[in-house]
């Protein structure tokens, strides 16, 4: 299983989620955890503009958490050439107690299963003298099969074109079955050497390790007949020869059933129940055999191992949460509805950011962040806190914030005008990138209510999509369900908010802030926080539903 421990914000991160698990992947892959950082949406502007500045790179994105083969202990298997002789490719499943090798081409890539049903049912059909002929075998694997040696090649890598023959009668007898190409299996009488010869064969198998005159492979090259000797009798050698043929004669090509490595499991488990086969191949994204997966792989218990941080609600998480193992979270806002199957660090503070936590824990524990690292953190806490003017900022934002900037190496107020002004320019935005920015579901009284803030020093720019940013929050309150959606613009040098609302419940909002709505809107003067000004206020306005 993948020892990996995924850390993740909420979706439509914010600044806060996604240097919150950037920073706490550092402390713990500090601390020996294997700790990678990922997000759930796009980037903010805001965000960017901090990763940039500080030269780290956005967490990679990822749709769920829900088991995928690549966190699976899967087969390793070794793939083999379509050249590979049936002999080469049964002694590899034999040693490696495979039931089927995959058959990659020059570039790694899939293009066959050879199977022991493959390889058995050559012995168990009729046999076809042609065989050799049909399944273009080359020189080199029968040498390798009879592990016999080459006497003469008539060229660099000679073509049989006709049937197995074993001249095991009378000289006068065996050349009435004898033709031009044939591969002839004899033993050391010259004279029998001779008719298959001149019967121009295209290649003489002597026995025994026994060898040939001078005089013999004088005729044999003026007819361009190929000549090896093989420590085998008769008997052994032809019964052996057949195994020289290649895997692409007999691996099975078409429909092929193969997975990849960011397949889930219960797609999986849905495909083998459909079909019989006792392992299939698992691939990469570019389709290079990686290894193989039977039923017995899907019978483990492992889940991928989850760190939520800047939230602890599962309608804010990411998908396929429920198939996972939550082992910590650490967040600065309301519990939510999270369940663990398993006691877990869950750290909890009523400070401005998560950040401010995360960086606790560093310090805590006498560890001391990258350069970057506290740039990321210090970014996060402006953020969140807007530069400590929001009534969310407690003195321990504060004095995190004075630590880490001296880390950092920055001045809070310049990096937080430069970073504002990156981050909140609205020109260009798509209404839909506008509410996604930060948006959250949440359930108050039984009603499903999205809320999305937007800070910005250019509230100007937002009249520009008023009308289309109505249409899309109704639109999107009929189709998910809500009962409400409220956007708060934020206004970062006023200190205050326009609040725009839509849904058969807005009139919560009229009752949570002591205001009218005058075409789905009103402002707000001093409010800034979504989540200790407006939540716990709008909860309480839901309550009291009408």
């Amino acid at each position: 299983m993948n020892d990996v421990v995924y850390i993740t914000g909420h979706r439509n991160p914010d600044t806060d989620s996604i240097c919150s698990a950037i920073s706490y992947a550092e402390f713990k892959n500090k601390i020996g955890v294997n700790a990678l950082p990922i997000r759930l949406g796009d980037v903010s502007r805001e965000t960017q503009f901090a990763l940039d500045y500080f030269g780290v790179k956005a967490p990679k994105l990822i749709e769920t958490v829900k088991t995928q083969i690549a966190d699976l202990d899967i087969d390793n298997v070794t793939p083999i050439s379509p050249d590979t002789s049936l002999k080469s490719a049964w002694s590899m499943i034999r040693k490696n107690n495979v039931k089927t090798l995959p058959v990659v081409d020059d570039e790694d890539t899939l293009v066959g299963l050879a199977s022991q049903s493959n390889i058995t049912s050559c012995y168990m059909d009729i046999w076809d003298t042609n065989v050799i002929e049909k399944s273009g075998t080359s020189l080199e694997n029968i040498l390798d099969t009879l592990s016999a040696k080459c006497i003469y090649a008539a060229e660099d890598n000679p073509k049989f074109t006709g049937k197995v023959v074993v001249a095991a009668m009378e000289p006068e007898n065996a050349e009435e079955f004898i033709d031009a190409g044939d591969i002839v299996i004899c033993g050391n009488r010259e004279d029998a050497q001779t008719v298959i010869i001149n019967g121009h064969a295209s290649l003489m198998i002597i026995t025994g390790n026994h060898s040939a005159s001078d005089e013999i492979l004088e005729k044999a090259k003026e007819v361009k007949c190929s000549v090896i000797v093989t420590p085998y009798d008769t008997f052994t050698t032809s019964r052996l020869i057949t195994q020289s043929i290649p895997v692409s004669y007999v691996m099975t090509k078409d429909n092929l059933v193969s997975f990849k490595t960011d397949d889930l499991i219960d797609d999986v488990r849905e495909v083998m129940l459909q079909t019989r086969y006792r392992s299939y191949p698992v691939v990469n994204a570019e389709n290079k055999i990686v290894g193989s997966i039977s039923r017995y792989h899907l019978i483990s218990k492992d889940k991928k191992k989850v760190i939520l941080v800047d939230h602890n609600e599962k309608a804010q998480s990411v998908h396929g949460l429920e198939d996972a193992e939550i082992v910590e979270i650490i967040d600065h806002h309301k519990i939510g509805a999270v369940q663990t199957g398993n006691p877990i660090y869950f750290r909890n503070e009523p400070v401005g950011c998560t950040c401010t936590i995360v960086a606790s824990l560093f310090f805590e524990n006498g560890i001391r962040p990258s350069k970057k690292i506290a740039g990321l953190l210090c970014s996060a806490i402006i953020s969140d806190t807007l530069l400590l003017k929001s009534p969310t900022s407690t003195k321990t934002d504060e004095l995190v914030l004075k630590r880490l900037a001296s880390i950092a190496d920055i001045d809070p107020e310049k990096f937080a005008k430069e970073m504002f002004k990156a981050g909140s320019s609205l020109e260009g935005k798509t209404p839909e990138q506008i509410l996604n920015q930060d948006f959250k579901p949440f359930t108050m009284n039984d009603i499903k209510v999205g809320v999305g803030q937007i800070s910005t020093m250019d509230t100007e720019g937002f009249e520009v999509v008023r009308k289309d940013m109505l249409q899309l929050m109704e639109k999107r309150c009929e189709s998910e369900g809500f009962g409400l959606i409220l956007l708060l613009v934020t206004d970062i040098l006023e200190g205050g908010s326009e609040l725009i609302a839509v849904g058969p419940y807005k009139d919560a909002v009229e009752r949570a802030f002591g205001v009218t709505l005058e075409n789905n809107s009103a402002y707000a003067a001093g409010v800034m926080s979504r989540k200790k000004q407006v939540i716990p206020q709008l909860t309480a306005a839901m309550s009291t539903k009408k």
